[in-house]
């Protein structure tokens, strides 16, 4: 190794890397295509976790790969006489669902009918950010899912 060579190692100096300093106001981070009026795709906080949320009652349970208890049997019971028990068996279910997700707790959730399917109210506590919300999905027989 020559001189030049040696020297230029000892001129070197390494500084300090300067740290950036955390983003804490968007806590959770996502993307969802599926609201066409949106102006982009990046969803942040709560409205990722309510569509984390969404997406999970879209799933059929037995649908999912490899995890055949993920999903809601309120697909199941849209077609059938919304008696007692089956109201009972759909509020534990969906109980479930919304306690699955651990930034979400379910305060209360009402089952009832609706036209030509079954409407669903919960009240559910966003617990990083300690805010209570009122949700209201609709299954419908003919369209799916209506929130």
């Amino acid at each position: 190794m020559s001189t030049l060579e040696k020297d230029i190692y000892k001129r070197q100096r390494i500084g300090t890397i300067r740290q950036k300093d955390p983003i804490t106001s968007r806590t959770y981070r996502g993307i969802s295509t599926v609201n066409p009026e949106n102006e982009s795709f990046s969803l942040y906080d709560i409205a990722i976790i309510k569509q984390d949320l969404i997406n999970h009652f879209h799933i059929r349970k037995g649908e999912k790969l490899e995890n055949p208890e993920f999903g809601t049997i309120i697909w199941d019971a849209l077609f059938e006489p919304l008696t007692n028990d089956l109201r009972d068996l759909i509020a534990e279910d969906v109980t479930a669902i919304i306690n699955y997700d651990p930034r979400i707790q379910a305060i209360e959730v009402t089952v009832d009918t609706f036209e030509s399917g079954i409407q669903i109210e919960c009240e559910i506590l966003f617990i990083p950010y300690n805010i209570s919300e009122s949700l209201r999905l609709r299954f419908d027989e003919d369209n799916g899912l209506i929130s």
